[in-house]
């Protein structure tokens, strides 16, 4: 109000107490300057001293009126502009609160118990109310008090309870004692004080007394002797803000003198100039423009607002071990905070940090979701899957090829595996084709070296090689498609991949195809059929093969053999299981494109083994081959499901690894079985029976040929089916 009067008449105002913000508004408190600080930096160092202590949820609390609504009004606007710090309830204190109002008021905070820090700005009475209200709730310890400069370092709030105010933090303007000014004081009397008006009524306070017949104690005992002293019958304590008046005081007074230098040009006393009319203008630059050090040995200076520089102490209110309770200081704020976090005690001497928090920080891999219109209140959720938490607030999926890490908050590449050759995956095909290997080299050297007996001549010693070479190379795929993948093993993966099954079965097409055409012929005439002899056999052979040879050729013309890194095949859904799968660039098509060929070989082999099931057994191993070809089509008939059926397993890759190599050599060794092994055991073990039979012509064997046909439709009434006769040799006999 004194601002608001003085303004009308360009007079300066410097104020020694007066904090509140809006008086920093220069254009409506222009003439108003002050040597304290306003409590728009007492608000950003209570603002700074939440922060320091890691509060993010609080509550305010302020005495109705100008100082204690406009303090946490700036404290709230700070909050606003900082971030961070979010206000959970702002609540105001009556001038003349209603009985219960403290409890209710108490009963507020707790609803927001989170909300522990409380931002008071509020005088005394309501301090030490608010504080006993709290005692009275069983509250001691629960709220974390930081008090404005109203709570400073003052004894009359806390007195008598000390234990509910343990812990508080308050806030001063840095301020010093002035020792001239105790011993100015201390020698004041009634005698040599007369010019205030005041000190009678002081003196009689001070002391106790009366001062004559009108004095204005009434009810007192004593009377005043007029030889007191002051600091010695009566407790002294400086007040505060003495320091505060005597800079304001000594402020005008450097103002002053600066515009009387300037405007007298050192004449003494008040020269024309300044005794006619002081501009009120200038003498506010002269008082703005004032740069001295005040009675606290600190300089007093002032902004473009008239403000005061923010110079504060900070305090806790301990208590000790002696039990006694005291304010320490435990920092400062010049605009910045210097905190001693270490000389902080709370509850009981504890000297770590309690919490005012509204949510606890989320662990690693755990995003905030806020609760809309309160940014310090979240809930945390996983980052699941294979998601990471990218920030603070968000998750995001990791590329193709990556996982989560452990924490979640990044991501790594996935392992790449492949078949290794422990693994009980590859171990038992491994074990299976190495003993097809032996069983197959020792049928191909025992035919070597018995190249020249009647059995292996019969049997087509020609053929026999092919068919051999076949099988072994069926049991020798087994090692590549184990093999650890590179451009070299996809390489001899695609050309070897169907070419053991083709020799194979394209050598016992020849032979089921030659028996078939030699009967046929023989039924119609006694001329010989042609393409029977062995070079003829060997050439239709090789060009069965080169069909499936061309294939691959052409496969690697088109798509040239690669490496590929399968992420989808063994992607599960925990992550931490997820592996990439290193394996040839060879899809399930492309793997039954290349045995496809083979496979119809099979089935036209099979056909023919089954047209040539009424030749008799001893002619040319017409009824093994029969046999061959019905349980290989029964192996791959098994195989087609598993192999496909597994295609979604994660286990896929070992699976259909294992099922193919292990059918390869199911395959190979029934024929070698089959056909192969009778006649190794005739050739070691019965040496007698390899001996060359009677020689017959074509005529025989076109006698055989119509005979059988006869025999097979007379075998119901013989004992048992018996249609046994002996026919002649195999044609590669007779040819010779």
């Amino acid at each position: 109000m004194v601002a608001n009067i003085l303004r009308l008449f360009k007079i300066p105002q410097i104020s020694y107490a007066s904090t509140a913000p809006e008086l920093s508004d220069n254009t409506r408190y222009d003439f108003f300057s002050r040597v304290v600080p306003p409590d728009s930096y007492q608000a950003q160092a209570m603002m700074d001293i939440v922060t320091a202590m890691e509060w993010n949820y609080v509550s305010t609390l302020a005495s109705e009126g100008n100082y204690g609504e406009s303090g946490v009004e700036a404290f709230i606007q700070i909050s606003r502009e900082t971030g961070g710090v979010c206000i959970a309830q702002s609540l105001k204190i009556p001038r003349e609160p209603r009985p219960g109002e403290f409890d209710k008021i108490i009963r507020r905070l707790l609803e927001t118990s989170n909300a522990r820090a409380i931002i008071m700005f509020a005088n005394e009475d309501d301090i030490r109310r608010v504080l006993n209200a709290a005692k009275r709730n069983n509250q001691t310890g629960h709220f974390l008090w930081v008090g404005s400069d109203s709570w400073g370092s003052k004894i009359s709030p806390v007195l008598d309870q000390e234990r509910v105010a343990e812990g508080a933090i308050t806030i001063l303007p840095k301020r010093a004692s002035v020792d001239a000014f105790d011993r100015y004081f201390r020698s004041r009397s009634l005698s040599n004080n007369r010019r205030n008006v005041w000190f009678a009524e002081f003196w009689e306070e001070n002391f106790n007394c009366k001062l004559g017949m009108h004095g204005k104690r009434p009810g007192s005992l004593k009377k005043c002797t007029g030889l007191e002293k002051v600091g010695r019958d009566s407790s002294y304590e400086q007040e505060g803000k003495v320091q505060f008046v005597m800079d304001a005081v000594y402020a005008m007074a450097h103002a002053l003198h600066r515009m009387h230098r300037e405007l007298c040009y050192g004449y003494p006393g008040l020269c024309p100039r300044m005794a006619s009319s002081i501009d009120g203008k200038e003498l506010l630059s002269h008082i703005r423009a004032v740069n001295f050090n005040g009675s606290a040995g600190t300089p007093v200076v002032f902004n473009e607002n008239g403000d005061a520089p923010g110079r504060y102490d900070i305090f806790q209110y301990q208590i000790t071990n002696r039990s006694t309770a005291e304010y320490r200081v435990i920092g400062s704020w010049t605009n910045k905070l210097h905190l001693k976090v270490e000389a902080m005690r709370w509850r009981r001497g504890d000297p770590s940090l309690p919490a005012s928090v509204c949510s606890i920080p989320c662990q690693a891999g755990e995003r905030k979701k806020v609760v809309k219109g309160v940014p310090c209140c979240w809930h945390c959720e996983r980052c699941e899957g294979y998601h990471y938490q990218a920030s603070e607030f968000t998750c995001e999926l990791c590329p193709y090829e990556m996982r989560p890490d452990t924490n979640r908050t990044g991501c790594v590449p996935i392992p790449i595996i492949k078949l290794e050759w422990h693994s009980p995956w590859a171990v038992v095909p491994v074990f299976i084709s190495m003993l097809g290997i032996i069983a197959t080299s020792f049928v191909i050297v025992t035919f070597v070296r018995y190249n020249d007996t009647p059995i292996v001549r019969a049997s087509g010693r020609e053929m026999s090689y092919v068919l051999l070479t076949g099988i072994f190379l069926c049991y020798a795929i087994t090692f590549l498609m184990i093999a650890t993948p590179d451009v070299g093993v996809c390489s001899f993966r695609r050309i070897f991949l169907g070419l053991g099954m083709c020799f194979s079965y394209a050598a016992l097409l020849t032979k089921t195809n030659r028996i078939h055409r030699i009967f046929e012929q023989g039924k119609k005439s006694v001329t010989a059929p042609r393409f029977i002899s062995p070079a003829s056999q060997l050439v239709i052979t090789f060009s069965l093969i080169s069909v499936q040879l061309l294939g691959v050729f052409v496969w690697f013309a088109v798509d040239p053999p690669h490496t590929v890194v399968d992420y989808g095949e063994q992607r599960t859904q925990d992550p931490m299981s997820a592996r990439g799968v290193l394996k040839c660039d060879i899809s399930d098509l492309s793997l039954i494109c290349s045995l496809g060929y083979s496979i119809l070989l099979m089935v036209t082999c099979t056909v023919y083994a089954i047209k040539t099931r009424g030749v008799p057994e001893t002619f040319n191993e017409a009824k093994p081959i029969g046999f061959t070809m019905y349980t290989t089509c029964i192996i791959w008939l098994a195989f087609i499901p598993i192999f496909f059926g597994t295609s979604q397993s994660a286990e896929r890759m070992y699976i259909q690894t294992t099922t193919l190599t292990i059918s390869l050599s199911l395959s190979a060794s029934v024929s070698l079985g089959m056909l192969y092994m009778p006649k190794v055991y005739i050739i070691l073990f019965h040496p007698e029976q390899n001996v060359p039979k009677r020689k017959r012509s074509f005529k025989a064997i076109v006698t055989a040929a119509t005979m059988s046909g006869k025999l097979t439709q007379k075998g119901g009434d013989r004992p048992n089916g018996e249609v046994k006769t002996e026919l002649c040799e195999s044609m590669e006999t007779n040819s010779e």
